[in-house]
């Protein structure tokens, strides 16, 4: 049985980053999840601050540069994508939904996505509800119910997370690490088959 293949896409814009730091805790969690049921996985970071150049010059050009193409293809070909922004003025970072933007509109269909954000206080987390489940719903992925949400105050003075933070992250690794673990497998990107022109021509004179 192949390793399941996990996507972690993280849009923190400062070193260290409690963004980071969460995406870390939450595809640890998902990774331990599906090792004890006997799944491998590998595990690829996609860091958008390092590719903050590329996608811009993506979005006026049409083109990826090599490092955001590897990044693409990582997040189209996983079998679960962990998404992760900060929040800014009540949704996610434009720097993450530029990155979504330059994805192809099937990229996601059918992927299972665990949804999860940081910000100063608890009162923004209702941006996972009104603004990261919509923008997955319409790119037709599968969001895990819990969302994770994470403020200033549920960090520990030494960066580790308290119970509450622990208990939600465990909550949603676990439902993330369910659908990955039963996706079908013909779900996913659709792919099309493309029949070459000689064939098409030659399909054509026979007729």
């Amino acid at each position: 049985m192949s390793a399941l293949k996990l996507a972690v896409v993280t849009a923190g814009l400062s070193v260290p980053s409690s963004t980071r730091l969460l995406a870390d805790r939450l595809s640890d969690a998902v990774a331990r999840e599906l090792r004890d049921g006997g799944r491998e996985v590998e595990v690829t970071v996609v860091e958008l601050r390092d590719l903050a150049r590329d996608i811009a010059d993506n979005l006026v050009t049409g083109f990826p540069g090599p490092a955001l193409r590897r990044a693409i293809e990582a997040v189209e070909r996983a079998d679960g994508v962990i998404a992760v922004s900060p929040i800014f003025s009540a949704s996610y970072s434009g720097l993450f939904k530029s990155f979504v933007d330059v994805l192809d509109r099937d990229a996601l269909t059918g992927t299972p996505v665990l949804i999860a954000a940081t910000g100063g206080t608890a009162r923004h987390s209702l941006a996972l509800e009104h603004a990261m489940r919509p923008l997955f719903a319409y790119l037709r992925s599968v969001v895990a119910p819990t969302a994770v949400y994470a403020a200033s105050e549920d960090w520990g003075s030494a960066g580790t997370a308290d119970g509450g933070l622990a208990a939600r992250i465990a909550r949603a690794a676990g439902e993330l690490a369910e659908l990955m673990a039963h996706r079908p497998q013909t779900s996913g990107r659709v792919t099309e088959t493309v029949v070459p022109f000689e064939q098409q021509l030659a399909a054509l004179r026979n007729g």
